[in-house]
C-alpha cells in the first residue's frame, strides 16, 4: 500500500469516526426530545384533569343554582298563566 493510499485510507476512517459521533449525538438529542414531548404533554393533560377535578365541586354547584333558577322561573310563568285565564 503506497503512502497516499495509506493516508487516504486514515483520512476516511477518521471521517468516519467523526460521522458516527455526530450521528449518536443527533440519536441522543432526538431521544431526549421525544421525552421531553411526552412529558409536557402528561403535564398537559394532567394538570387539565386536576383543574377539572379541583372545579367540579363548583361547576356542580353553578348547576344546580341554575337549575333552581330555572325551576323558579317556570314556576312563575305557571303562576302568570293561572292568572291570564
Amino acid at each position: 500500500m503506497s503512502p497516499e493510499e495509506r493516508e487516504l485510507l486514515n483520512r476516511s476512517v477518521s471521517l468516519a469516526e467523526d460521522n458516527n459521533r455526530i450521528l449518536h449525538s443527533m440519536r441522543r438529542s432526538q431521544r431526549y426530545t421525544s421525552i421531553m414531548r411526552a412529558v409536557y404533554w402528561i403535564l398537559i393533560i394532567g394538570s387539565a384533569v386536576g383543574a377539572y377535578y379541583y372545579i367540579q365541586p363548583y361547576i356542580d354547584q353553578l348547576m344546580g343554582v341554575y337549575s333552581g333558577a330555572k325551576s323558579d322561573l317556570d314556576n312563575f310563568n305557571q303562576a302568570i298563566q293561572g292568572f291570564k285565564k
